[in-house]
């Protein structure tokens, strides 16, 4: 029993391995370079950069930014106003033909906030790390692409767990850590496959996780609007449509009053996804490094700027906002950076000798059975 039960879990991490190999192969090594984004942008030149001005340079107002933001793209109406997190006087802009334009068809762009001079932001439209990002994403496939990325993330978490069952018998016949090298060579990369497949086990089925629940931010993003956001807007559920909006300049100080302790992370503006058509959306974050990654929506009338609801996160949205910087390292700077990058490599080298082991265990086999029989 115990023997069927070892091939039944040697069965399960095979095929769940092979399925997804060529896919996690593709993910892993794109997602290398966007393990060091940020320094990346600034190596190719794709990161904005402003004007050396005096400090003590005054700023515009939020809808002088706006304004700024709709001018430079004629024909595009604002659909964010984000605040750089590098640079206190960029403020990151995205416009699109509609509110309600999807995401891959939006413009982004850096605000001086100072001039509201515009400045491009290569990487945010189509660089060599935006198309970086969107091989990792979706293979600009869209959402049939990120859930079939989702699918092979779950597969690659199953063939984790199946290699960490399958470690503890194997173990107990040799010391931990173990490599075999006076056998052969695929003794030997059996014994590297297992001990590098043990010692970052933790860490694949974490980015494995974090994948999956990033893979399928489309969905719950529409949940979040088709439940929690629909449940705080249904009193606008028959108003008029909305002709004329509230100047944007005093927002960020009726969020701050909604929420004390919170700073501003972005603005979503009436007909966006993340707001209504009868609404600002004032996304709010905490001050610490953890919760600086938890958003809080202060949803603000568009007309009357009075606030009508401070929502609380669903769990999902927790989720989602947790797993995406938790994905690519993001929260311990440049030690986690390199930790993630070093994780990486070795995972690669798992995925690429897992696939050399099947290979010589099911074609290298078929070749010593027809070496056997002409020599017969």
């Amino acid at each position: 029993m115990r023997s069927n039960t070892i091939k039944r879990w040697s069965q399960i991490h095979t095929w769940t391995s092979l399925i997804c190999t060529l896919f996690l192969l593709m993910l892993a090594l794109t997602g290398l370079p966007l393990t060091f984004h940020h320094e990346l942008e600034h190596l190719l030149g794709e990161a904005p950069e402003l004007r050396q001005m005096p400090v003590d340079t005054p700023r515009l107002s939020l809808q002088q930014l706006v304004d700024k933001a709709e001018s430079s793209r004629p024909g595009e109406v604002i659909q964010y106003i984000g605040y750089d997190e590098d640079d206190s006087n960029g403020v990151i802009a995205i416009t699109a033909a509609t509110a309600g334009t999807e995401p891959n068809s939006s413009h982004t762009f850096m605000l001086d906030a100072r001039t509201g001079e515009a400045v491009a932001m290569p990487a945010a439209n189509g660089g060599v790390l935006m198309f970086i990002l969107r091989l990792h994403v979706d293979m600009f496939a869209g959402l049939p692409g990120k859930l079939l990325l989702a699918f092979m993330g779950l597969l690659f978490v199953v063939a984790c767990v199946s290699g960490a069952v399958l470690y503890a018998p194997f173990m107990r016949r040799l010391d931990f850590a173990t490599v075999r090298h006076q056998k052969s060579a695929r003794t030997r990369w059996l014994d590297l496959h297992n001990l590098i497949g043990i010692v970052t086990l933790t860490w694949a089925i974490v980015v494995g996780t974090t994948g999956v629940i990033s893979a399928c931010a489309d969905i719950l993003i529409s949940a979040w609007r088709n439940d929690a956001l629909s449940a705080l807007v249904e009193p606008y559920r028959d108003a008029p449509p909305l002709t004329e909006r509230a100047s944007a300049n005093n927002l960020i100080d009726i969020a701050q009053q909604a929420t004390p302790g919170m700073k501003p992370d972005f603005i979503a503006f009436p007909g966006t996804r993340f707001s209504s058509e009868h609404h600002y959306s004032v996304f709010m974050k905490g001050a610490t490094h953890l919760t600086a990654h938890l958003w809080t929506p202060v949803l603000i009338d568009a007309r009357t700027l009075e606030v009508t609801a401070v929502a609380e996160r669903p769990w999902y949205m927790d989720a989602l906002s947790m797993s995406q910087p938790l994905h690519f390292g993001d929260y311990g700077g440049r030690p986690m950076q390199i930790l993630w990058a070093v994780l990486d490599v070795l995972t690669i080298i798992v995925l690429i000798s897992g696939l050399y082991l099947w290979w010589v265990r099911r074609y290298g086999a078929a070749a010593r059975s027809n070496s056997k029989e002409a020599n017969a």
